[in-house]
């Protein structure tokens, strides 16, 4: 069983995670103008911020002043680091595919978290935001390859409409998903 101090560590990491995809999810709506992306995004943000404050009073049952244990801050924005850019250049396609990207880093950080031998209430916890974080990833990777356009080679015979060249597919509007 782990110490209390590295029980709140491990809170503070994952509290730090969610805060990163709380921002990240955030910064990616203002980006997209799809308003049903928009709403996905802020939905996803919104989360985020439920699980920094479950997780936040988990820490709170163990030692009344966490704050007190805290680990430092690693960086702003882990696994969201390139967000910025990709807002900026207003590419949908590559804000989404950097929402995977920090949500990878989010799955990664939680199946860590239940390696550990966590009191059951905190395990219990931990796994629930855990499949949550999951499943909002495998969601964000799907909403990626639908708003990705996509080509194909149609062929280099004489017979083909465009003679070998690629076409351009541009994928199923997100707004067309369940």
């Amino acid at each position: 069983m782990l110490t209390n101090n590295e029980i709140i560590s491990l809170l503070d990491g994952l509290i730090e995670t969610c805060r990163d995809g709380h921002d990240g999810f955030r910064m990616a709506a203002d980006g997209v103008t799809d308003n049903t992306l928009r709403q996905i995004l802020l939905d996803f943000s919104f989360q985020r911020s439920q699980f920094v404050l479950n997780l936040q009073e988990l820490a709170r049952g163990i030692a009344p002043d966490p704050e007190q244990t805290e680990t430092e801050t690693v960086g702003l924005l882990r696994g969201w680091i390139n967000i910025r850019a990709a807002v900026a250049r207003e590419d949908e396609a590559n804000i989404l595919e950097e929402c995977a990207f920090g949500e990878d880093a989010a799955v990664n950080n939680y199946r860590d978290a239940l390696e550990k031998a966590l009191p059951d209430p905190i395990l219990e916890a931990v796994r629930a935001q855990y499949e949550q974080v999951r499943e909002g990833r495998d969601r964000i990777r799907e909403l990626t390859i639908a708003t990705a356009p996509h080509t194909i080679p149609t062929g280099t015979g004489p017979e083909s409409p465009v003679n070998g060249e690629e076409i351009e597919i541009n994928a199923v509007p997100v707004t067309t998903l369940s």
